[in-house]
């Protein structure tokens, strides 16, 4: 008997399970959203023929400490998931790991302090700023200079490369949400259904949730005032 798939499906039903504090007062989903605790969800992962950032992802999941830190909790859970070295915390000593805090350096700083942060969130630029003072590969997309294809194309392609990871930039109110910009990363993508998994970081709002390409490529696809009206879109990211 092949063990490895019910490995896999029991592995998948622990890590979907949220804890009730998180579940408590989520937001409903819009009926074309798919959770990804449900039935339909753990079989579209199970499924997925791009999936291999799903479980480095899924081991460093952070719900954001704040409604502002939305990239903040995103570039946390690359960058453990990554393998970087990470640095020193003196609760966690001798461990050492990423935290919303320590991810926070001068060096990002001189990209956008975290005042402004607090303030105003991150856009998709000043994200990939951030990231690049780290040693990362990063390559920044705004959807106006992409489309749908090439956006499944190169994020699938991430999505099925070790060591590769995907954040996007989206407009909730777009796929059915309440209600503005978000920052998280992409976790999963199946071909048959033509849905990603989003790894939402604010998971006392909504549940990581499976939505369509186009619709997903659509709420990329909006202007953006914080950021001179561009389009919001992806960051592909692997490490150097």
């Amino acid at each position: 008997m092949n063990r490895k798939p019910l490995l896999f499906a029991v592995a998948l039903a622990w890590l979907s399970v949220s804890p009730s504090h998180l579940r408590a007062d989520t937001l409903p989903l819009p009926p074309a959203l798919v959770s990804s605790a449900s039935d339909q969800g753990q079989s579209l992962l199970i499924g997925a023929e791009s999936r291999k950032a799903y479980f480095p992802l899924a081991d460093h999941f952070v719900t954001q400490q704040n409604q502002a830190f939305c990239g903040v909790a995103s570039m946390t859970m690359v960058l453990n998931a990554s393998g970087l070295p990470a640095p020193a915390v003196p609760e966690y000593d001798p461990y050492r790991t990423f935290t919303q805090d320590n991810v926070l350096t001068p060096a990002t700083e001189s990209v956008l302090p975290v005042d402004t942060i607090r303030k105003m969130g991150i856009t998709l630029d000043q994200l990939g700023g951030m990231l690049s003072t780290y040693p990362l590969s990063v390559d920044v997309r705004h959807a106006a200079d992409s489309s749908a294809d090439v956006f499944r194309s190169e994020a699938s392609a991430a999505l099925n490369t070790p060591g590769n990871f995907v954040i996007i930039n989206y407009l909730r109110k777009a796929i059915g949400q309440e209600k503005g910009g978000h920052i998280s990363p992409l976790a999963a993508y199946d071909a048959d259904e033509d849905r990603f998994l989003i790894l939402d970081v604010a998971r006392y709002k909504y549940p990581p949730v499976w939505v369509k390409t186009a619709d997903l490529f659509g709420a990329m696809n909006t202007q953006d005032s914080d950021n001179n009206n561009q389009t919001r879109g992806y960051l592909l990211i692997a490490r150097k």
